[in-house]
């Protein structure tokens, strides 16, 4: 099985409602799919979004750096050889970590069809059912209260509340969703990167004080400011997990070295694909260290393969962020992985086990892409 071409499409799914953050509101999900073709006829599907206030990138940067550095060092190249094969992705180019992922995500799902397996029996095995939370995106705080009693008569039992906006109101926000939930969810706080060190010690003392327990804070300050992520750590009763502070597995070395944080949030955009995500797990796992996987904001494609590594990872991936197929109006996926609110199954279906992507648009005829 070797392969013979790669090509795009762009996939446009709409969203139940806006999702906002500190950084930014989305209406829609809008993925770059690859579509990794071999010589015998199969497939590979993988797929990233343009996410340029995270990662860098760019739905016309993502097909660049696929068209023009990955792909010429992959044709040709036998999908038996994978550890060849995704070091020749990863050292087609510096950072363009969600391009890399996208086609990495491809290339795993050739090879669990190479050996008529699920990806997550080739990495490990594992219970093929996960549980994820389910986010509650930054607004006015009735809004926010309402949607969280909403998501919990769903039955999602962990809520990802979205803050970081302003310092008092974030306080009163998590109060309120904590009084309206409490003993029926735990509650995920999310910063993205909103907080200064000293605010975040601030909002999250307060909140201890004021009985408001959480399962953890993510990523409270800068990415790049690993020093105040540490100042968080040391004063603070409540978990604290990184987040864009961790890319690839050298950042989890010196996060760990230095005791900044106590939980790692995997995501495949950010480690460039799959291979890197089960270092940065083995190396977590290796220190003692929980991790989470989380996702962007994405369709189920890139989201199945994280869903595989969670599986696989299970014993060192101990929490689960994957909700963006959830926050859809539709999943435009058949096969293989089934998401169902805040359950999540996988199929026995080799490698990720898609079978149809309705409303794949090829890239070549879509002008917005």
């Amino acid at each position: 099985m070797k392969i013979s071409d790669i090509q795009f499409g762009m996939l446009r799914v709409p969203l139940k409602t806006p999702f906002k953050t500190a950084l930014r509101t989305v209406e829609q999900v809008e993925d770059i799919v690859v579509m990794v073709r071999t010589d015998d006829g199969h497939v590979g599907y993988g797929s990233a979004p343009a996410t340029a206030v995270i990662t860098g990138d760019t739905h016309g940067s993502i097909m660049d750096a696929v068209r023009h550095y990955i792909s010429p060092r992959l044709i040709g190249q036998d999908i038996a050889n994978l550890n060849r094969v995704t070091h020749l992705v990863q050292g087609a180019m510096e950072k363009n970590s969600s391009a890399k992922a996208a086609v990495e995500i491809a290339v795993y799902d050739l090879w669990g069809q190479l050996y008529g397996a699920p990806l997550y029996k080739l990495l490990g095995g594992g219970d093929p059912v996960v549980t994820t939370d389910i986010t509650i995106s930054v607004d006015y705080i009735d809004k926010m209260v309402a949607d969280s009693i909403d998501a919990v008569e769903r039955g999602f039992e962990s809520l990802k509340i979205k803050v970081g906006k302003d310092i008092g109101v974030d306080i009163e926000r998590t109060r309120a969703i904590h009084a309206a939930v409490e003993g029926r969810a735990l509650l995920r706080l999310d910063a993205n990167q909103g907080w200064t060190a000293k605010q975040a010690v601030y909002a999250l003392q307060t909140l201890e004080d004021a009985g408001v327990k959480l399962e953890l804070v993510e990523q409270p300050v800068k990415a790049y400011d690993l020093e105040g992520l540490r100042y968080v750590t040391e004063r603070v009763h409540t978990p604290v997990m990184a987040d864009e502070s961790v890319f690839g597995p050298m950042e989890v070395i010196e996060l760990i070295r230095m005791r900044a944080a106590d939980i790692v949030n995997i995501k495949l955009m950010k480690t460039g694909g799959i291979s890197n995500a089960v270092r940065i797990a083995d190396i977590c796992g290796m220190h003692g260290i929980e991790c989470m996987i989380g996702c962007m904001l994405e369709s189920s494609i890139g989201v199945a393969a994280a869903v595989h590594l969670a599986v696989a990872k299970a014993d060192v991936i101990t929490k689960v962020d994957l909700d963006g197929p959830s926050l859809c109006q539709y999943d435009p996926v058949t096969g293989g992985v089934i998401f169902n609110e805040s359950e999540i199954t996988v199929t026995d279906a080799p490698g990720l086990g898609i079978r149809e992507i309705r409303g794949l648009v090829a890239v070549a005829d879509d002008k917005a892409a």
